[in-house]
């Protein structure tokens, strides 16, 4: 009886300093989802909380994702032996894509609606929702899909064995277990702001990017809270809260040699060195790649791991090349405003921008010079995220990509490029406008605005 009249003094003392703890505790326990999509838990729900799903069959038809927020418009007169490299447009109403994954025959797009689409073949599959910030990042990880959100938090989804179209949420990180059990201890609290604090395993802002290691077996988030966080895949527990930056860390990659890179709003790339300590982590900085004035916007590394490449707000891409110890080997000049996304496919390098246009580049395997061979428009606001995957129905000898670009038009876009035909800058090249007529032809998009930030 003495141990539960201590136990309900904590919780109702709040001028004790494990009251406020616990008072805290209470606040953020009311704000946190936990396993439940919203935030009222089912109490009496017969099925594990976690894996709360509509289990009846999905039909494409009676689907409410199917009542029109998408169309899919298609090129139905291009080919693979179409010079035009535009094959098809995924036209939605409801948000700006931010965020877009492929895996096998799947593309999973993200937006500000809380959505996350499934499409097959340029058509809708299948459709699940999220009640909580816009999707950010999205990484599949074998058959698990994860989200990272405005709200910051990351969430877990799996496809049902007995059903593909459905997607059942397995777990909200920080998971609920994990968040209680951390915050009994004081010490797990750290001051963010004045007179705030909040748990060190759990993001106070937005995700800004995922990342995975090869194996799958660690999941890396980053955020505008200044941190990257580190989390094991088997049990989704929190390893490890890094302070990387000074400001938001708007970029990860996880790379080569135990190295991981974080790009920052503080204009510099960091490089840290992962090390197992027991059953945790510890990421040792390891050495500031670039330091600028202007924010790091972007990362990628190839597949081969042997290039990295910076896009920054001020339109440049910096890369350096692996075999010479990361030497810096130069930047290129192809756009007019921030570069936005990155991504990588053989010895090509595509580049999304605020401009609206999408830069290819064709890196040399003789000297490692890369030239804009093409700059590929269509879109009418700007290039949020891109992902690239391989195109199956390819000749046996011809290198072609499958390219979907996202925009804050609120579109994604599908292109085929074919690294043989690429030699030059060719009719797809956007003109160049002037900073002053370019910005008179910006659509008035309201999410325009938040590009003035150095958050991307």
């Amino acid at each position: 009886m003495t141990g539960s009249s201590r136990k309900g003094r904590i919780f109702a003392e709040e001028s004790s300093t494990n009251g406020q703890r616990f008072g805290k505790l209470k606040k953020e326990k009311d704000d946190f989802d936990g396993y439940n999509s919203d935030n009222n838990p089912r109490k009496n729900s017969p099925l594990d909380p976690q894996m709360v799903v509509d289990n009846s069959p999905y039909d494409s038809d009676l689907s409410p994702v199917s009542k029109s927020p998408w169309s899919s418009h298609m090129n139905e007169e291009s080919s693979i032996f179409n010079d035009e490299p535009l094959v098809g447009s995924l036209v939605r109403e409801e948000g700006h894509i931010y965020s877009l994954a492929t895996t096998k025959d799947l593309l999973y797009t993200g937006s500000d609606s809380k959505n996350i689409r499934v499409w097959k073949n340029q058509k809708e599959f299948a459709g699940f929702k999220s009640n909580s910030g816009l999707v950010k990042a999205i990484v599949i990880a074998g058959d698990k899909i994860i989200t990272g959100h405005q709200d910051g938090r990351i969430r877990v989804w799996k496809v049902s064995t007995k059903n593909e179209t459905l997607h059942k949420r397995v777990a909200t990180l920080p998971t609920l277990k994990n968040f209680i059990k951390c915050s009994m201890k004081p010490s797990n609290y750290i001051e963010v702001k004045r007179h705030r604090q909040v748990l060190w395993i759990k993001h106070y802002d937005a995700i800004s990017c995922l990342g995975l290691t090869e194996d799958h077996s660690l999941i890396y988030s980053a955020s505008w809270d200044k941190t990257f966080k580190v989390w094991k895949a088997s049990n989704f527990k929190c390893l490890e809260s890094v302070t990387a930056h000074d400001d938001a860390v708007n970029a990860l990659v996880v790379g080569f040699d135990g190295l991981v890179f974080t790009g920052s709003a503080d204009g510099t790339v960091k490089i840290w060195r992962r090390e197992v300590q027991g059953k945790r982590t510890k990421h040792l900085l390891s050495q500031t790649l670039l330091k600028q004035e202007c924010a790091v916007t972007s990362l990628v590394i190839n597949e081969e791991g042997t290039f990295l490449y910076c896009g920054s707000s001020d339109g440049f891409i910096n890369f350096w090349i692996r075999e010479t110890n990361l030497e810096h080997c130069g930047v290129l000049r192809g756009h007019k405003l921030a570069v936005l996304c990155l991504t990588t496919a053989g010895n090509l390098v595509f580049s999304g921008s605020a401009d609206m246009g999408i830069c290819v580049w064709k890196r040399s395997t003789l000297n490692n010079e890369h030239t804009c061979v093409s700059v590929l428009s269509g879109h009418t606001g700007p290039v949020k995220c891109l992902a690239v995957e391989k195109d199956c129905d390819a000749m046996c000898n011809e290198r072609r990509w499958i390219l979907y670009s996202g925009s804050l038009d609120k579109s994604v876009k599908v292109w085929k490029v074919s690294e043989n035909a690429l030699t030059g800058h060719n009719n797809h090249q956007a003109p160049r406008l002037s900073l002053d007529s370019y910005t008179r032809e910006l659509p008035k998009v309201a999410s325009l605005r938040k590009m003035g930030s150095r958050r991307y």
